[in-house]
């Protein structure tokens, strides 16, 4: 049996329980939303794929399962017993900005089927007041939109884990063969010297000694490395505030074999000294 973390994601309708699931699995947890607390038991008895990598586990659960209220408690207490550590995020918001955000999705209240709508949201705010007293931790997101849950829910989750959200990938290409989908910063490096035109190193490629310190040690390439470094030193931890789970960077050139291979090198093994989750990609350095 494997006890992993447990945390409960719960809460009123509109609160930002998708928000806030969708932070925990970009920080590496293994995330269910509305399974039926009856399965919860069984579904730690599976074997979880790749579980040495997953943090823990989060799901989502409220009042969408009608026999949530009149279950949850002898379950969560029988697994507590068992050696799991289960934690309940609660999450709240007042009526009117519930009210708002159910009137710009335009969904159903899942206690609104037969009444109006505030009384739905105030029948499940009394509904769920034993659960929010029993709550590790309680959310009012009345004040947060999208982006600020997110952010606070990473941060919230990374104080209790060793797990870096954000990843990075570092990757080279060549503007011939077109620019690569998906990625976030793209710097074009065609402005440096080209050791294509120098015959004892055109078929050699960047991550061969004589091409790197051909491309990395000239006079431009040094300003240019050190400015955009800095750069980067400023901007990934802003990135990582806001909640973004990957930041791709790119670095083109002609072909993708010499200067782009060089320079993303140089930049992956900076950014490595500060952090472990960070991969590099030479797309065209075969071709």
């Amino acid at each position: 049996m494997n006890l992993y973390d447990i945390n409960i994601i719960t809460g009123l309708s509109g609160s930002g329980k998708s928000t806030a699931i969708a932070a925990f699995e970009d920080a590496g947890y293994y995330c269910v939303d509305n399974l039926p607390v009856a399965l919860l038991p069984k579904f730690l008895e599976l074997p979880v794929e790749t579980s040495a990598e997953i943090a823990g586990l989060a799901f989502v659960m409220d009042l969408r399962e009608k026999d949530f209220l009149q279950k949850y408690s002898k379950i969560f207490n029988s697994l507590k017993e068992q050696g799991y550590i289960l934690r309940i995020l609660f999450l709240e918001a007042s009526e009117e900005v519930l009210l708002r955000r159910y009137s710009q999705t335009r969904r159903h209240h899942p206690l609104s089927r037969h009444k109006n709508l505030i009384d739905g949201i105030r029948a499940e705010n009394d509904q769920l007041k034993c659960l929010r007293q029993i709550a590790d931790t309680i959310i009012d997101t009345t004040t947060y939109n999208v982006h600020e849950l997110k952010s606070l829910m990473l941060r919230l989750v990374q104080k209790s884990t060793n797990v870096t959200a954000m990843r990075i990938n570092i990757m080279s290409f060549g503007f011939k063969y077109g620019v690569p989908k998906d990625t976030d910063l793209i710097i074009d490096v065609r402005f440096l010297a080209n050791p294509y035109f120098v015959p004892e190193l055109k078929n050699l490629d960047g991550e061969t000694k004589d091409v790197f310190d051909f491309v990395t040690k000239n006079k431009e390439a040094q300003i240019f490395q050190k400015k955009y470094l800095d750069l980067l030193d400023y901007l990934i931890p802003l990135y990582e505030k806001e909640g973004k789970a990957y930041l791709t960077i790119a670095f083109g050139c002609t072909g993708g074999r010499h200067r782009s291979v060089a320079i993303a090198r140089n930049i992956y093994d900076h950014i490595k000294k500060q952090r472990k989750r960070i991969d590099i990609t030479h797309r065209d350095i075969d071709r």
